[in-house]
């Protein structure tokens, strides 16, 4: 299994409106590394939903539900989707303060290239920002 992280602005496609939806493409990516780590992302795959420019916080866990395919928001066949389904709303919201002072994941995407959408995590990464939001 491998681990990701998405990230959306809440004014754009909440947490809220993803649970509502039950289920959606993640579509508008447009960077070549992100789209990379899309086409990495195999059904079953855990990713972290993060809230960014407000709030800046991990909220939620969702899971990939299909594999990438053509981004139907557009003709250009180099950009993809994937379908991805709420898991869990996090227990309590985990900040990029709080990531960035831990000293686990001080080397983990978000904070490294806090500009790429999409992003891999290591099981630890993972697992200790969901230790995070249940402490």
């Amino acid at each position: 299994m491998n681990y990701f992280i998405v990230k959306s602005e809440p004014f754009k496609y909440s947490w809220q409106q993803f649970l509502k939806d039950k289920q959606t493409f993640w579509d508008g990516v447009r960077n070549y590394q992100a789209r990379n780590n899309l086409q990495a992302m195999k059904a079953g795959d855990l990713v972290l939903f993060y809230h960014s420019n407000e709030g800046k916080e991990v909220v939620g866990i969702a899971k990939v539900v299909k594999e990438h395919y053509q981004d139907p928001t557009t003709t250009d066949e180099r950009w993809v989707v994937v379908d991805l389904a709420p898991v869990e709303t996090l227990k309590k919201p985990i900040t990029l303060e709080t990531i960035k002072a831990d000293s686990l994941l001080q080397n983990i995407a978000l904070v490294r290239q806090g500009r790429l959408s999409v992003m891999p995590l290591a099981r630890e990464e993972f697992d200790r920002i969901v230790q995070l939001a249940n402490e």
